[in-house]
């Protein structure tokens, strides 16, 4: 679509704008660019490329900074990677040792954020259901209840339960003993694939607690988490900053998450590292940034995503294998564990 010096003048326009965050214009194109045209020449080109959506020209200068069409040109087809030094890689390594999942997809975040300067984000894997050895139902009020599962390697878990009706504490009791005295042992969905007959038969306040609790373990261990490190960083940078309106939107995607996760999710199947700009992400939040994500994963297996979100004039050549090496550093620490 464009000769090799409309490429070499885009592509010493994007760097300029990344580097400097000001237009560019003729002069200093003439200058960085290493050819040798003339001012005229180079206006020319430039007015070439606006009229192709390559670039634009605020209103307030001469100069032309590049569009989203211009930075998805320039990433697929100018961009040069800088490969991390063998001593970033290491460190990066000494920061995701084999430990607890969920202290090392913590620090992938923050490690993402911390590096890039932008926000770190990590999509968490699905929870695997544990068996329990241990249910309590406590009285929160009248119709909600405290579940406290204590799980067959120790690991307590509490999730709050609503009702129908109103139990009384002996009722709680009851059910908790007999739920224990039973089933411990089992997962809640195994309790429900192999005894769902006899939990017809139970007591009915057993029964209709047991299916909540089913209920609400089964939407807990499929819900996916979204860790977000670095979200104060974007305050500092003035692309996003200087819209209060459009910076508002951003910090509601991060609060809510949904959004953000359906976005990762799909580019669970990626191969490698995948970059959305702008209005790519399908989310009116997110029009004036870019996102850079990879899918990492644990014993052959992808789990989870990945990614970096910052403005659309990022160091894409340093961001994006900051992504891939932590991707694949975690994936490393995860199928140690």
């Amino acid at each position: 679509m464009l000769n090799d010096r409309a490429q070499v003048l885009l592509k010493t326009l994007i760097e300029r704008y990344i580097e400097e965050g000001q237009p560019v214009g003729s002069r200093a194109l003439s200058h960085y660019s290493g050819l040798e045209l003339s001012s005229a020449s180079i206006r020319n080109v430039m007015a070439d490329l606006e009229s192709l959506g390559f670039v634009e020209s605020p209103h307030t200068s001469a100069g032309r900074v590049p569009t989203a069409k211009g930075y998805r040109f320039f990433v697929d087809s100018l961009l040069v990677v800088k490969p991390l030094e063998q001593m970033e890689i290491e460190q990066l390594g000494g920061n995701l040792l084999p430990d607890n999942p969920s202290r090392l997809i913590s620090s992938a975040s923050h490690l993402l954020s911390d590096l890039t300067r932008f926000a770190g984000v990590v999509i968490a894997p699905k929870r695997e259901a544990l068996a329990f050895r241990q249910i309590e139902f406590l009285k929160l009020s009248e119709k909600r209840i405290l579940l406290i599962i204590i799980t067959s390697n120790g690991d307590v878990q509490n999730r709050v339960i609503s009702t129908e009706r109103i139990y009384t504490s002996s009722e709680l009791t009851e059910a908790s003993n007999y739920l224990n005295r039973n089933y411990a042992g089992l997962t809640l969905n195994e309790i429900h694939k192999r005894v769902k007959e006899e939990l017809h038969q139970l007591q009915h306040n057993v029964s209709e607690l047991m299916s909540a609790a089913i209920e609400t373990s089964t939407r807990t261990d499929l819900e996916e988490e979204c860790i977000i490190s670095g979200e104060h960083n974007l305050l500092q940078v003035q692309d996003l900053s200087s819209d209060l309106s459009n910076l508002k939107g951003l910090f509601d995607l991060f609060e809510k998450k949904t959004a953000l996760l359906q976005l990762l999710d799909a580019s669970r199947n990626a191969q490698g590292v995948q970059i959305f700009i702008g209005a790519e992400s399908g989310l009116g939040q997110l029009d004036e940034c870019s996102i850079v994500t990879a899918p990492y994963g644990a014993e052959g297996r992808i789990v989870g995503t990945l990614a970096v979100v910052g403005p659309k004039r990022m160091a894409y050549e340093r961001v994006i294998p900051i992504v891939d090496i932590t991707a694949k550093l975690l994936s490393g620490a995860l199928s140690q564990h």
